[in-house]
């Protein structure tokens, strides 16, 4: 998250490799916690290299199974903890796999602009 000088009222953002170094060590610690995580990449700015001030982290987990609906499957997963504000997907391998083979925009963003963090893409 940004923040405040001590002295000044500017602003800091975390460099882009600040980010994805915190993200490393997040994804080693959630792989760790976590047996049903398959795979985790980022995607977005941070991906394509034009982040700014204010640039979220854009994040694609693939996890075993899961009976939560998709939209509520990021709610246990401690994204608080890392440094800029973060959008977590996370599909199973079979929705994954779905979604592929329909293709479609989203399919192929992360073709083209996914960085596997852990893993790789089914």
């Amino acid at each position: 998250m940004p923040v405040t000088s001590s002295t000044t009222f500017v602003k800091r953002w975390p460099t882009p490799d600040q980010v994805l170094r915190a993200l490393r060590d997040w994804a080693n610690s959630q792989a760790a916690a976590r047996t049903d995580l398959v795979a985790l990449a980022y995607f977005g700015s941070h991906a394509r290299g034009d982040t700014g001030f204010g640039s979220d982290l854009d994040l694609v987990a693939i996890v075993s199974e899961s009976e939560l609906p998709r939209l509520e499957r990021n709610r246990g997963w401690p994204c608080e903890r890392l440094p800029v504000p973060t959008d977590l997907l996370v599909y199973t391998v079979d929705e994954w796999e779905r979604m592929r083979r329909k293709g479609g925009r989203f399919a192929r963003m992360m073709d083209e602009e996914a960085v596997w963090v852990l893993g790789e893409a089914p």
